[in-house]
């Protein structure tokens, strides 16, 4: 599943490309017809982010919400563009550029209420600056469950995936397995701290990287397009700091990848 990075990377890219203008929009699929003829023939005036959720508002104050999901996808196209190829959600077409939403699990029109009652049930996210990283110390303190499961929930942190979960443990040195009420606020300010700037580079970069530049060699974790990682799908290989085999175990229905040495209780 896409992590926050790509959606903030997304709005940008659609800020550039659509905002300002009057956007055709369309539901070739037909699973968005009515929100489509809500907003076609409107200017798009912002589009922007909050954890893995995609807002774009228009000048009739209709805001399409986008979640990706698993497989939702967005394919950039210049105008003119293609006929529409598979299951396409929802069409958007420029003056200069045009794109294919295909596979969202979530593709719907919200009103400013909607949205304010979306954002009150995430957690602050890393990429916007009114973000208070106290609110989610909060509730990662006052919870006994395993620090690596409650990273992953999106009402602590907005945006975070298990690549960032992974890999923040991991540079901070953290059990995965710890209780989160035993995690100290001088351990997760530096953490938020980290999350932010390495969320920031994935912005950039269009792609996740943590590695310090003494461990890194450019090369992707077993393959090309890979995160280059410290644990992050680098199980059964040596970590890049002790040695130790890196070991994966399933948390919540998802892969966790640690050090048992560099992340000792």
């Amino acid at each position: 599943m896409p992590e926050g990075h790509t959606l903030h990377r997304l709005a940008r890219l659609h800020q550039k490309r659509f905002g300002g203008q009057a956007i055709e929009v369309s539901s070739p699929q037909g699973r968005f017809v009515d929100g489509s003829e809500w907003v076609s023939g409107h200017v798009l005036k912002r589009a922007d982010a909050w954890g893995k959720h995609l807002l774009h508002r228009y000048d009739n104050g209709a805001i399409v919400h986008v979640h990706l999901g698993l497989y939702g996808k967005f394919g950039e196209q210049s105008v003119p563009m293609n006929e529409p190829v598979g299951q396409v959600r929802m069409r958007m077409v420029g003056e200069e550029y045009g794109t294919d939403l295909r596979g969202p699990t979530r593709c719907e029109i919200f009103d400013d209420t909607q949205v304010d009652a979306l954002i009150a049930r995430l957690g602050p996210d890393p990429l916007r600056k009114e973000s208070d990283p106290d609110k989610a110390f909060h509730r990662i303190h006052k919870s006994a469950m395993a620090v690596g499961a409650l990273l992953m929930e999106q009402d602590v942190i907005a945006g975070i995936g298990n690549v960032y979960r992974a890999e923040l443990l991991f540079r901070h040195r953290i059990d995965p397995f710890r209780p989160g009420k035993k995690l100290d606020r001088e351990e997760w300010e530096p953490m938020w701290s980290d999350l932010v700037e390495l969320m920031k580079v994935g912005v950039r970069r269009g792609r996740i990287i943590t590695l310090d530049k003494e461990h890194d060699s450019g090369a992707g974790s077993r393959g090309p397009g890979r995160p280059r990682s410290y644990v992050y799908k680098r199980n059964g290989q040596a970590c890049l700091i002790c040695g130790t085999t890196i070991l994966t175990a399933d948390m919540k229905g998802r892969n966790l990848f640690w050090c048992p040495t560099c992340q000792a209780s």
